[in-house]
């Protein structure tokens, strides 16, 4: 069954305003996409490199916790992996609740030229990034997504 896609926020009152409502509408599209995508195709590798719809979803958790927490990644293919005791419950509630505290750390911020940690990238550095590698998994989701039963869009 397609989805229509409601497209990115026209306007905000900052930058960002802005850039948090681009991250988001991309979040959407990522949970919209794996949210009801049956078993076992949600896991299933759609490309030779073993991307699937759960470990994109399980990744760009991995990664906003380590740009806005700094959690520490050993392995980025490992975080593209969903283990036989993932779900896409369990792979998306962890994905949800990483957004939540990820936006009430970006909410608690009024500079965004500032690192959130030692020298690290600013806030809007992390934002932009983040745009970027939530859009670029969000179009492998939607190509995956499409294979797998004909949904498009978001």
């Amino acid at each position: 069954m397609p989805r229509n896609d409601t497209g990115p926020p026209q306007t905000a009152p900052d930058e960002k305003s802005v850039l948090l409502g681009f991250l988001n509408y991309l979040r959407d599209a990522i949970t919209a996409k794996v949210s009801d995508a049956p078993e076992p195709h949600v896991r299933t590798a759609g490309v030779p490199s073993g991307t699937n719809l759960l470990g994109l979803a399980k990744h760009l958790a991995h990664v906003e916790r380590y740009y806005f927490f700094g959690d520490r990644i050993t392995s980025l293919r490992r975080t593209m992996r969903p283990t036989t005791k993932d779900t896409v419950e369990s792979i998306l509630t962890d994905y949800r609740q990483t957004i939540t505290r990820a936006n009430e750390l970006v909410a608690s911020r009024d500079d965004l030229t500032e690192p959130l940690r030692g020298g690290g990238p600013s806030l809007r550095w992390i934002l932009v990034h983040l745009i970027e590698e939530t859009a670029r998994h969000a179009g492998h989701a939607d190509i995956l997504r499409e294979h797998l039963d004909g949904t498009t869009g978001r």
